[in-house]
């Protein structure tokens, strides 16, 4: 008897399609430098302009995870890559600040792709491999790090208007590589008869706001940092736009490759204690990357000294790509959570889930720039994702306390009761 290929040629096509989609989604972090130069544009007009993709990206997140339940994640998927086409070949026309946002909307909704893949990927796999295969299309998120690679290359050599073009011309290509190398099984279309609000009963349901707050720190922290660290290193340790990118990379990389080791840690360790020790390794990190460049005069005996205190680019850099691997196996484990709890709505719950980190994507380089314009302190952006894994922490602790207990107190129930039977 023959084994079945499809699954694994459905992994492979979702996989690469995913990180061209999430390659486009985040060109604004390369792209948006330059055109903030032409423009002019203050650092709350840049944190807007960069996110202003995630944003709609985010938002089409649940019909999409909806519309994948009910008609197939091949057709959606598909579908989905040419409609964003034509605006992203537009971008190169578009000399207004209002024509970037705009277009910039439109181009964003190849990031909800990935509220398509991970139902469509998930069902070709059985429980016990659903994890490592999920975090496998979800190293697609090196999309991110394949732009910084190759967008300045482009730029450098054919001016920012043509990068649109060259994207525009992979996009089309990719969806026709993907339609070619997929396959459809009508058995997986587990909510064809049920309505929209059918399907959205599931956010009565605590579990799923959790899982939003987990996200919004592993994902939307993700994309946050990958639109920002590339111009962080030019105005922080005055780099160039390609050595900034590069090193930007460095976090953006891994924090999408790995993506498929978090999914195999999960699946061995279980999603909770992989997302507990994800959180407070990124708690450690973001309390010393907030630290700002400081000067100090300390008055000494007979005059005084003069200290600094600050993170140079190497070390910066090494805290960053720490990062970058605890949020890629974060991601995995939240995604862990929704297989193992909701395996029979995982398009509208992933939806709901995705749409959440990618409204932190949205709104957290907004606030970036606004905390800059407002302080003068670069380091801010790392004071607030701290503060949003304090959150995560303390939320994460009081929900599954009782659940901990139970399982403390389960093995010395079970101890005992043979004892009293004796007696």
């Amino acid at each position: 008897m023959s084994t079945d290929r499809r699954p694994l040629a459905v992994l492979v096509s979702s996989t690469f399609a995913f990180t061209i989609c999430f390659a486009i989604w985040m060109m604004f972090a390369v792209l948006g430098i330059p055109i903030k130069t032409s423009l002019g544009l203050n650092e709350t007009e840049f944190g807007l302009l960069v996110a202003t993709p995630v944003l709609s990206g985010a938002l089409v997140r649940v019909p999409l995870g909806i519309w994948t339940d009910r008609y197939g994640g091949r057709i959606v998927f598909f579908t989905l890559m040419l409609a964003c086409a034509l605006p992203i070949w537009m971008i190169s026309h578009a000399t207004a600040y209002w024509h970037f946002l705009v277009l910039g909307l439109f181009v964003g909704l190849a990031g909800g792709s990935f509220s398509v893949g991970t139902p469509y990927v998930a069902r070709w796999f059985g429980k016990e491999r659903r994890g490592l295969a999920m975090g496998v299309f979800g190293a697609g998120n090196s999309g991110s790090a394949l732009t910084k690679f190759v967008a300045p290359a482009i730029i450098a050599a054919l001016g920012w208007q043509a990068l649109p073009k060259v994207y525009a011309a992979v996009m089309v290509a990719t969806a026709l590589l993907f339609w070619f190398g997929t396959y459809s099984d009508p058995s997986h279309k587990s909510a064809s008869g049920e309505s929209f609000a059918a399907q959205m009963r599931v956010l009565k349901d605590p579990r799923v706001w959790r899982y939003c707050q987990y996200y919004s720190v592993v994902f939307g922290g993700y994309v946050a940092l990958a639109l920002w660290m590339t111009k962080y290193y030019v105005g922080e340790y005055g780099f160039g736009l390609k050595q900034a990118a590069l090193l930007a990379a460095c976090f953006s990389l891994p924090g999408g490759v790995l993506r498929a080791l978090g999914g195999w840690i999960s699946d061995k360790f279980g999603a909770y204690k992989v997302t507990w020790y994800v959180m407070w390794v990124c708690w450690v990190c973001f309390f010393i990357l907030s630290y700002p460049q400081t000067t100090m005069s300390v008055k000494t005996v007979s005059s005084s000294m003069d200290l600094h205190i600050g993170l140079g680019p190497v070390t910066f850099t090494l805290l960053l790509f720490v990062v970058g691997v605890a949020m890629a196996i974060g991601k995995a484990s939240v995604f862990r959570f929704i297989a193992d709890d909701f395996s029979d709505n995982i398009g509208a719950v992933s939806g709901v889930v995705g749409l959440a980190g990618g409204l932190g994507g949205f709104i957290l380089p907004i606030m970036f720039g606004a905390i800059v314009d407002l302080t003068g302190i670069r380091s801010s952006s790392f004071m607030l994702l701290y503060g949003t894994v304090c959150v995560s922490l303390v939320w994460m602790h009081f929900s599954f306390k009782p659940q901990t207990r139970a399982a403390v107190a389960a093995p010395a129930h079970s101890s005992t009761k043979p004892l009293r039977k004796a007696a």
